[in-house]
């Protein structure tokens, strides 16, 4: 097992070997809140991906022979460790992307739970038998592991998605090539350390540390025969663009948003504004599914605002290990410039600016933690226009819009789908046909109804639609992604007999 010692970097995990591959360059795992180094790590190359798609495409043919059952055992190893390391786990996520501690914890149970649900699906039906027109026929669809996955997963999830990804491609009888994400290679180091104690047979899970230059490498290379992908919009449309060039190969990416909350005049605005709170804040913003806009009925608009801003102005943020944080830190500093910008804009445009704390006062940042990367909640009210850029761009941050609108539930959601994206959102009302309206009529893959748009569970897929995906790299639809499909006949009879009354009658000249 790979063991920092000293200044030593972590190292990448190859063919089931720790190995220090073949670049001379290092990088670093910072703590967001408060900037210092919690461990040094080799950063991978083109050629460390090399021998690491070469280990998996090795590593196929025997894995694949192996029955599901005997293939979702190694995973039954981790789902346990998971579990019996869950508050550990969970602060060391805090630590290293800045989720306050019941959301670092909650990363861990999402990833044990997906683990428990690609394990246990080993042992469900698989397949579908299917009738047919001739009696003496059997039909039935079959799946087969289409070989190779390539693995890029992001920050924000640094242990649940890995395993949304990892998980049911491994169990469906693929091996896996897995960057995880620069910011977060911590996390990616213990799940590779969880991987090498499971027994799992050398080149099956293999693990490369690094930025995006090794994570083009793994999906660009033609040894890759599914990429899965969870991250931002342009990284994902490009990897989407060139493996829809590439016969054979397939790509699900699941990308960002720029979600709205729907509020109408038949809204209950205690759950309103609890919803709008969580989804817009929580994470400090930094969720592919975090609401950026707020589209609220003019008859409830004031009261919504009125205690909208009173509570965004007193959300505490702080150290993400303590319980009392709502909201911890930005990732790193060039984010923070990044939310800056996207603040800017709006003022640029129009914004009436309601809550400014991008700038924290002294006392809100916690003792020695001056040097984290701090940011508050920023709302502001404007007036709609499909021009605006600021309703448009995403800024995954804590920054957020409020849209007042008149008229009916048709006109809220005519405003909610006038973005390049279509990840998630959410209704608040107690009017059922306003509810099934947006159910039926928002441009989404993720719909909540007088909820958060946050939240996922992992029976569910999770992706959306337009800017924001093409596919679901999570739960029963990656399957999708990672198997193909056989339509398999087979004929039970002496004698052949076609579908369509087609005739099987073989004629020659002599007839």
């Amino acid at each position: 097992m790979s063991q920092q010692t000293g200044t030593q970097p972590h190292q990448h995990y190859i063919a089931g070997e720790w190995t220090d591959g073949s670049g001379s360059e290092t990088f670093a795992s910072e703590n967001p809140a408060t900037g210092e180094t919690l461990a040094e790590f080799q950063r991978g190359t083109a050629d460390d991906v090399d021998a690491a798609l070469e280990a998996a495409e090795e590593a196929f043919e025997d894995w694949r022979a192996l029955s599901y059952i005997d293939r979702a055992e190694y995973l039954w190893d981790i789902y346990h460790e998971l579990r019996e390391r869950h508050q550990e786990l969970g602060e060391i996520v805090s630590q290293e992307c800045g989720k306050e501690i019941s959301e670092g914890k909650a990363d861990v149970t999402e990833a044990w739970h997906m683990v428990e649900w690609a394990a246990g699906n080993a042992r469900h039906p698989h397949g579908d038998v299917v009738p047919s027109e001739v009696a003496n026929k059997d039909a039935y669809m079959r799946r087969k592991p289409r070989g190779v996955i390539g693995c890029v997963t992001p920050w924000n999830f640094p242990v649940a998605i890995p395993f949304w990804h990892m998980a049911i491609a491994l169990v469906e009888g693929n091996t896996v090539v897995w960057k995880p994400a620069e910011q977060t290679p911590w996390c990616g180091q213990i799940i590779a350390e969880m991987f090498e104690d499971s027994g799992i047979p050398e080149g099956v899970f293999n693990m490369i540390q690094g930025y995006g230059d090794a994570g083009a490498a793994i999906t660009d290379d033609e040894r890759v025969d599914t990429v899965l992908f969870t991250g931002s919009a342009e990284v994902g449309q490009e990897i989407a663009s060139k493996v829809g060039g590439e016969p054979g190969k397939l790509a699900a990416c699941e990308m960002g948003g720029k979600n709205g909350i729907i509020v109408t005049e038949e809204a209950d605005l205690d759950i309103a504004v609890h919803s709008a709170i969580m989804s817009s804040f929580k994470t400090t913003g930094q969720r592919c599914v975090s609401s950026e806009r707020l589209i609220v009925h003019e008859d409830v608009y004031d009261e919504f605002k009125e205690r909208f801003v009173e509570i965004a102005e007193d959300i505490a943020v702080g150290d993400p290990l303590e319980e009392d944080t709502f909201m911890g830190p930005a990732i790193e500093a060039e984010h923070l410039e990044k939310i800056e910008k996207h603040n800017e804009l709006a003022r640029k445009e129009g914004a009436d600016v309601l809550v400014d704390r991008f700038e924290l006062d002294d006392d809100e940042i916690p003792d020695g933690h001056e040097d984290g990367h701090w940011v508050g909640p920023f709302a502001y009210e404007i007036e709609y226009d499909t021009d605006l850029r600021c309703l448009k761009e995403e800024c995954f941050g804590p920054h957020v819009a409020l849209l007042e609108y008149s008229g009916d539930i048709e006109d809220a959601v005519e405003i909610h789908n006038d973005t390049p994206y279509g990840l998630a959102g959410a209704i608040i009302s107690e009017d059922y046909r306003q509810i099934n309206y947006f159910r039926d009529r928002a441009e989404i893959g993720l719909a909540y109804a007088n909820l958060p748009c946050i939240g996922a569970e992992v029976q569910l897929p999770f992706g959306g639609v337009k800017k924001s995906g093409n596919g679901y790299p999570s739960a029963r639809e990656a399957i999708e992604a990672v198997t193909e499909r056989t339509a398999w006949t087979m004929n039970n009879s002496k004698d052949i007999e076609m579908a369509q009354g087609l005739s099987a009658d073989i004629l020659t000249r002599d007839d």
